[in-house]
């Protein structure tokens, strides 16, 4: 077997599974996730995937991603030509339409009649990607994102629906199952469109939906066993949601195997470090080391206020305690790492190379090659959103499963300029009121993720009688499925100024508080 054709997943091998090749969308994850939430396995690769690769994957369909190029620009991206050899069902979604057009005999015509925004589709002909959805003369609104303009359909497609700037909005060759969409169902802006995708899926393809997380669990269970045999595993626990589902299911799989390693490097919040200890090697019986380096930490950080240094510093300090740590227990063969699904696509771009570097990741990516170790990564078919079910099925507490995302540098970088022990101080009381009232009010599950920011500014501000020369705090709170994309959390004015007088009130060194409302893009959900 060649480097270029992939074993077949143990888990995935058990479930219909559907390909989605990407061209670039902004928003090709999405599919995935409503594929997923309909209960069918898929996985997203590259438009540029080779065709023995696209072949061993074994699809029941295959569905066409958007992408930002132009079908009439020389050397813009195709499906491989299998994709329309292999007998299974295929969608194309806007480019990807647009793409199959132009492959199968079609044509289609540059920068005409640009449709951006909600639109409305008027069905003209019954198609099976519609049945159950919409008779013939109904209208339903969707969202377009297209510049470019199908002016002729390949021989045996048929137009099921038209809007007023797209003559082809859905086309279908229903007798080689071939369906092409003008406008986006993954997007909530197209309010049925998981429906579409469903009936592509569920009724088109013939996938079963069995795509679970007890079998999921099970599953996995039995591959970690397959994998790992008799050998040791070490797994870094941070107390966040990846690394504790991964290290209570690798737990269930192989038992005291498993030793976790909880590195507290002083950028914590407030008694988080004793929450983990408690619940993983008191409430769980999970064999945990725990290690206090938070004096190194901040030793290699002070006077460091490059946030990218920051997290190199971090990150290299983090490898050097963990594979000191790792020694002293003996050796071990397997790393266990939480990594998700999305780190996995976007660990390569659509077109199979690199991505750009926003942030660097805080990981343990450096430790198998130090400590020639395999890796085992339970968790990266998985969203986040998935992460969270799984960590039900398997037992854990509602307020560690629903837990907001906490980064790995963790306080680091969210104290811009300099780390120091009164600054940590100073955030961490400001962070806990924030948080405190959000409970209160009944917002921690509505919100993606909710922190305080301690700002390198000082402002003037008046006490009492007297004058202050303080920090200034930033709340930030944001609404998001995934974390690619995020909206700021819209707080009533009474909830911010409640907040920002318990904070001027209980945390000496701040007397003033300001909220972010910037969504990313353009800004980053951290600050750093």
């Amino acid at each position: 077997m060649t480097s270029d054709t992939p074993a077949f997943d143990p888990i995935a091998a058990d479930h219909d599974r559907v390909l989605i090749l990407d061209f670039g969308s902004q928003v090709t994850q999405l599919i995935a996730r409503r594929l997923r939430e309909s209960g069918v396995y898929c996985e997203i690769h590259p438009f540029s995937t080779s065709a023995d690769k696209i072949k061993a994957f074994g699809a029941k369909g295959i569905i066409l991603s958007g992408g930002p190029a132009s079908v009439t620009e020389e050397g813009s991206p195709r499906a491989a030509d299998v994709v329309f050899e292999l007998g299974v069902p295929v969608l194309g979604i806007c480019y990807g339409e647009q793409t199959m057009c132009q492959q199968l005999g079609g044509n289609v015509t540059g920068n005409h009649n640009r449709e951006f925004g909600r639109a409305f589709i008027e069905i003209v002909k019954p198609s099976a990607l519609f049945d159950g959805l919409f008779e013939v003369g109904h209208k339903e609104q969707v969202w377009m994102s297209h510049g470019d303009w199908i002016d002729a359909i390949p021989e045996g497609f048929d137009v099921v629906a038209v809007s007023e700037s797209a003559p082809y909005a859905a086309i279908a060759n229903e007798s080689r199952r071939f369906y092409g969409v003008q406008f986006h169902p993954e997007v909530v802006h197209t309010p049925r469109g998981a429906a579409i995708l469903k009936n592509f899926t569920h009724k088109i393809a013939g996938c079963r939906g069995d795509w679970t997380m007890a079998a999921f669990k099970a599953q996995t269970i039995q591959r970690i066993r397959e994998q790992v045999g008799q050998g040791r595993v070490i797994c870094g626990l941070s107390g966040g949601v990846d690394s504790s589902v991964a290290a209570k299911l690798l737990h269930e799989a192989i038992g005291d195997q498993l030793t976790c390693i909880f590195v507290d490097h002083g950028l914590l919040r407030g008694e988080e470090a004793e929450d983990v200890v408690s619940m993983f090697r008191d409430h769980f019986n999970i064999p945990l080391v725990h290690v206090d380096a938070s004096k190194l930490f901040l030793e290699r950080l002070a006077g460091v206020t490059d946030p990218e240094q920051k997290r190199k510093i971090i990150g290299s300090s983090f490898i050097d305690v963990f594979d000191e740590e790792a020694k002293k227990l003996g050796g071990a063969d397997f790393l266990a790492q939480g990594t998700l699904y999305p780190d996995v696509i976007e660990s390569v771009s659509f077109t199979g190379g690199p991505s750009v570097t926003i942030k660097s990741h805080h990981n343990v990516g450096g430790l198998p090659a130090r400590m020639k170790l395999k890796l085992v990564e339970p968790l990266r078919e998985l969203f986040k959103d998935e992460v969270r079910a799984l960590g039900f099925e398997l037992g854990l507490p509602g307020r560690m499963v629903g837990r907001h995302p906490f980064p790995g540098p963790g306080l680091a970088i969210r104290i811009p300029g300099e780390i120091t022990r009164e600054r940590l101080a100073i955030l961490r009381n400001a962070d806990r009121v924030y948080l405190d009232e959000i409970r209160k009010a009944g917002l921690y599950d509505q919100i993606w993720q909710a922190f305080a920011v301690l700002l390198p500014v000082k402002t003037v501000g008046v006490m009492g009688d007297g004058r202050t020369y303080d920090h200034v705090c930033a709340l930030r709170a944001v609404t998001s499925t995934d974390g690619m994309t995020a909206d700021y959390y819209p707080f009533p004015h009474d909830f911010l100024g409640r907040v920002a007088t318990r904070i001027i009130n209980e945390v000496q060194g701040i007397n003033r508080v300001v909220y972010d409302i910037t969504s990313k893009p353009p800004g980053t959900i951290e600050w750093e």
